[in-house]
């Protein structure tokens, strides 16, 4: 059961962190979710918009920050 209190603890910290940096890029008026290549289409009855370009560049730095890490902690 302390496991499960230690990987709740972390998560609410990492959530935490997370949730200060979006309030942070907010902030700074980066165009993301409003790049070329993001779908948006509006319709007479609603709209679909789906930020692919956003989705696609967030993978790669997400993915490269990560893969420095790993070789970082070897």
């Amino acid at each position: 059961m302390t496991e499960l209190g230690k990987l709740l603890a972390i998560s609410g910290v990492v959530l935490l962190i997370v949730g200060i940096m979006v309030i942070g890029l907010g902030r700074t008026h980066l165009p993301l979710g409003h790049l070329p290549g993001d779908i948006y289409y509006r319709g007479k009855n609603g709209t679909f918009y789906f930020p692919l370009t956003t989705c696609i560049l967030i993978s790669a730095l997400l993915s490269g920050l990560l893969y420095l890490i790993n070789r970082l902690s070897r």
